[in-house]
């Protein structure tokens, strides 16, 4: 059973990062079927889940990240989350 996010900042708080327009508020390795096809970042969560609702770590490729925590578009947005990569990573 994954564990509780009760410890995990929230990502709300002081803590979080700005988001900014345009770029996808997403950790870089969450992956499902949808975003396998799409073209455009994904912004909503719609836009990363199809009707089976299934998602997964590119990192770990199971639906808990390398820090134990489950993977979905609510808890893969988290900058405060310390397997959390930007998209823009590779830009930095």
């Amino acid at each position: 059973m994954p564990e509780s996010n009760a410890n995990r900042p929230d990502p709300q708080g002081p803590a979080a990062a700005p988001r900014r327009p345009g770029v996808s508020p997403y950790c870089a390795h969450l992956e499902s079927k949808k975003l396998s096809l799409a073209d455009t970042p994904p912004m909503t969560p719609r836009d990363v889940l199809d009707a089976s609702q299934h998602c997964w770590c590119g990192k770990t490729k199971d639906i808990l990240g390398p820090d134990r925590f489950l993977c979905h578009p609510e808890e893969c947005d988290d900058p405060t989350r310390d397997c959390f990569e930007s998209p823009l990573k590779d830009l930095l």
